[in-house]
């Protein structure tokens, strides 16, 4: 039976194209570091297939002209052998080469777009920040349900829980016992991690991997750690749902520069608002594309329209209370397991109209 997914099958390590024994053992090591095997081929030109299937194309300029007139693709990177060759440039042309590259000089870019070749990497994830207009407002509520109704629809999803005060995310999923790595264990993180790896290590819990906190003692992650750990989960594609506090820590502000999309949770109350008006102040200082979620019905009446309007803010939907919300919570049923209720339908129009529909393949292991 088919199942809906965005998981994507295991790629072939990168093609290496040289009879250059020092630019071999280099090219080597780069791909032992990014994790991935790459395929060796000293005589050239490749066959038709290894060429155009490769996720990623080394060729090393001693066997440049001999693969002059293979298919042009994209993924072809020309490794130079002397600086003070200038011709080349012109064998790049031939070959159709996206960038000619020394090393080492051009070893930490190298390294990069090996392991976004050894990953998979396609288009970013769909990165979404949820805020509460005021405390109490929801907005981890409707993070983790944005999160599960995604889940369920096929689509390859991660929460991050960026509130250290919050409670932990893991426990409105009702997976606290679930084994896994939290923040404090990625609080040194630095530089580049993969995305695969982060995911494996990361509880999974209602088809979705979570980060959340744990109940010690650390109240904070470095902005460093947030921005290496967020980029690797938005490489994976798909979707990526954070769940932030309404004073922006430095790390939570990092979380909210790479985002998307944000939504504003807002009670439809006269208070509510101007609390909201001053988180959207400083949220929209770093992202552009804020709406705003309000919470009805109001104690005065106002419409969602209405409260969108008075903060300048684009509506994206009214929520009106779910019955049993707060006993499925207590039971470990998290928020938006409910399909037919009030968070799950409002989740599933957001995500109908920001997210392309997921194809259906054999298998659906997230």
């Amino acid at each position: 039976m088919s199942t809906p997914t965005t998981e994507r099958p295991a790629l072939p390590g990168p093609l290496i194209v040289t009879e250059d024994e020092a630019l071999t053992e280099h090219l080597l090591r780069l791909c032992a570091a990014a994790g991935t095997e790459p395929q060796l081929l000293a005589g050239a030109p490749p066959p038709r297939s290894l060429w155009e299937k490769a996720p990623l194309v080394l060729v090393g300029d001693d066997l440049a002209e001999r693969c002059t007139g293979l298919t042009r693709r994209a993924g072809v990177l020309l490794l130079g052998l002397d600086l003070d060759d200038s011709d080349v440039w012109v064998r790049a042309v031939q070959l159709g080469a996206e960038h000619v590259l020394f090393l080492p000089d051009a070893q930490a870019w190298l390294l990069d777009r090996i392991a976004d070749a050894a990953e998979g990497v396609g288009t970013p994830a769909l990165t979404v920040a949820v805020l509460g207009g005021r405390g109490g407002a929801g907005a981890s509520t409707l993070a983790c349900a944005l999160a599960v109704t995604a889940a369920r629809s096929g689509h390859r999803t991660m929460l991050i829980d960026a509130d250290p005060l919050g409670g932990g995310l893991d426990v409105l999923l009702g997976g606290e016992e679930a084994s896994g790595l939290r923040w404090p264990d990625l609080a040194g993180s630095r530089g580049r991690v993969s995305g695969t790896e982060l995911a494996k290590a990361l509880p999974a819990l209602h088809r979705l991997t979570a980060l959340s906190w744990d109940r010690g003692d650390t109240l904070a992650v470095p902005p460093e750690a947030m921005r290496s750990v967020l980029a690797a989960a938005r490489r994976r594609g798909g979707l990526v749902v954070l769940d932030l506090p309404r004073h922006l820590d430095p790390a939570a502000g990092q979380a909210l520069e790479q985002s998307d999309t944000g939504l504003l949770v807002v009670p439809a109350e006269l208070r509510a608002m101007a609390a909201a008006d001053r988180v959207a102040a400083a949220a929209r200082m770093r992202l552009d594309d804020l709406r705003a979620v309000v919470r009805v019905p109001g104690p005065a009446g106002l419409t969602g329209a209405e409260v969108a309007r008075g903060l300048r803010m684009r509506l994206a939907g009214e929520l009106p209370p779910e019955p049993g919300l707060t006993v499925d919570v207590e039971r470990g049923s998290p928020p938006g397991i409910r399909e037919r209720g009030p968070l799950a339908r409002f989740c599933a129009r957001f995500l109908a109209e920001a997210m392309p529909p997921v194809r259906a393949v054999e298998g659906g292991a997230q």
